[in-house]
C-alpha cells in the first residue's frame, strides 16, 4: 500500500520510503559517493553528481515531505542554511516581515547578513495577527513566523497570518523547529514553507546538523531545488541517514517531551523561588487557546525567570545543574539548559533582546527524556 494516507505514527517510520532496490534493505543505505557512472554523456540512473541529489539524501528529503503532509522535501548542512535558501527568493529592496521574539541566529543571518544586499526587516509582535496587516506595504514579499518562539514560547495564530498573507499575496515561512510535525502541521494552516533545525526534534540525538524545507507548490519547490544545488549548502549521506533513523522515533519521543514538559513546568510554576515561567500549555498564557487549536500538546520547551533574579542569580543556578547539561542547541533525549542573553541569542543586540521579554535573567529548558523525579530533583537542587 502508499504511505500517503497512513496516520502520523505510521509516517515517521513508513512515510516516503521503499525497501531499497538493490538488495531489499529495510533502511536507506547510506551512498557515501560524490560521483555516478554513467553509460553515456547525461546517461544516468537519476544520480549525477551528489550535490545535486543523493540517494540517501533523497531518502530522507521524501520522509520529511511525508510527516509535514508536504509535497516537496529539501534537506540542507543546517537550519540556517535553509533559511539562507529561502531568503534568497527574494531580491534588494523586498521586506520581510519576522516574530519580533526570534532565534538569535536568524537575526543575525537576517540583519548582519541579508540586510547588506538590500532586503529589509521588520520584526513584529504577531500574537495579535491584526498587528501585521500596519506594516505590509508594496515591498512587502515574506512572512517568517516562530510558533512557539525563542525562547519565550509565544504562539502565533498560523492560519490568521496565512489568511492575511493570501489576501496580500505574501509567503508564509514557518519556523516549526519547536512544535515539530508532530505537534503542529503548518502546511494545512496555510503556510507555504516549514522549515526545521534538524539538528533538534527530527534527529533528535544530538549527533547531527542537519536543516529541512518542506513545501506543497512544485513551482515554488522547483525555485528552492535550484538555489540548493546552485548554492550547495547540502547535508551528506551520513547525516541524511542520522536525522531518517530519528523520524522514526519521533512520535514516542515527543510524547515524552511532552509529558516531562508539563510535569516541569507546573513544578516551576508552583515554586516560591520562581517568578515567571513561559510554556504555553498554561490556561493563562495570552495564546493558549490557539495554541490548543492548532497544537496536539504544547511540547518541551520551558523558559523561566527566577524570583528577584538577575544575570548572576541565573548564571549560577544553570550552573548547578547536574543532569539537566548546559549547553547550546535543544530537542535531544538528553535535557539541556541555556542562558540565551549569553548563548543563543547574544548576537541579538540587548535593547532588542529585553523589548521581546528575553532579560538577562531568563533561563531556558530543554526537557529530556528522562525521568521526571531525577530532573525535578535536580532543578530544587540547584534553585535552592
Amino acid at each position: 500500500m502508499g504511505t500517503k494516507n497512513l496516520k502520523f505514527n505510521s509516517k515517521t517510520i513508513h512515510g516516503g520510503q521503499q525497501p531499497d532496490e538493490a538488495y531489499g534493505a529495510v533502511m536507506p543505505p547510506i551512498y557515501q559517493t560524490s560521483t555516478y557512472a554513467q553509460s553515456t554523456p547525461g546517461g544516468h540512473k537519476g544520480y549525477a553528481y551528489s550535490r545535486s541529489a543523493n540517494p540517501t539524501r533523497t531518502a530522507l528529503e521524501n520522509s520529511l515531505a511525508s510527516i509535514e503532509n508536504g509535497e516537496f522535501g529539501l534537506a540542507f548542512a543546517s537550519g540556517l542554511a535553509a533559511i539562507d535558501a529561502v531568503m534568497k527568493l527574494l531580491s534588494p529592496g523586498d521586506e520581510v516581515l519576522a516574530t519580533n521574539d526570534i532565534y538569535g541566529g536568524s537575526y543575525r543571518l537576517f540583519k548582519r547578513v541579508f540586510e547588506n544586499y538590500g532586503i529589509v526587516f521588520h520584526f513584529v509582535d504577531m500574537e495579535n495577527p491584526e498587528r501585521i496587516t500596519e506594516h505590509i506595504n508594496t515591498k512587502t514579499k515574506l512572512l517568517w513566523l516562530e510558533t512557539p518562539t525563542n525562547p519565550m514560547m509565544n504562539i502565533v495564530d498560523i492560519k490568521a497570518v496565512a489568511q492575511i498573507a493570501k489576501k496580500h499575496q505574501l509567503l508564509v515561512a514557518v519556523d516549526n523547529t519547536f512544535a515539530t510535525p508532530y505537534l503542529q502541521l503548518p502546511l494545512d494552516l496555510g503556510a507555504d514553507i516549514i522549515m526545521h533545525s534538524a539538528t533538534k526534534y527530527l534527529g533528535g540525538h544530538s549527533d547531527v546538523v542537519v536543516g529541512a524545507l518542506v513545501v506543497k507548490d512544485k513551482a515554488l519547490a522547483d525555485r528552492l531545488y535550484f538555489i540548493q544545488n546552485a548554492s550547495g549548502a547540502v547535508c551528506g549521506p551520513m547525516d541524511s541517514f542520522l536525522v531518517l533513523r530519528g523520524i522514526k522515533t519521533l512520535h514516542v519521543r515527543m510524547q515524552r517531551h511532552c509529558e516531562n514538559g508539563k510535569a516541569i513546568a507546573e513544578y516551576l510554576a508552583k515554586h516560591p523561588k520562581i517568578d515567571k515561567v513561559y510554556w504555553p500549555g498554561f490556561e493563562n498564557h495570552p495564546n493558549h487557546s490557539v495554541a490548543k487549536t492548532q497544537m496536539k500538546d504544547f511540547g518541551g520547551m520551558i523558559s523561566f525567570v527566577p524570583k528577584g533574579g538577575d544575570y548572576q542569580t541565573s548564571i549560577k543556578m544553570v550552573e548547578r545543574l547536574n543532569i539537566f547539561t548546559l549547553a547550546e542547541s535543544l530537542g535531544g533525549v538528553e535535557s539541556l539548559v541555556g542562558h540565551p542573553a549569553s548563548m543563543s541569542h547574544s548576537g541579538i543586540p540587548k535593547e532588542e533582546r529585553v523589548k521581546a521579554g528575553v532579560v538577562d535573567a531568563l533561563i531556558r529548558l530543554s526537557v529530556g527524556i528522562e525521568d521526571q523525579a531525577d530532573l525535578i530533583a535536580d532543578l530544587e537542587q540547584a534553585i535552592q
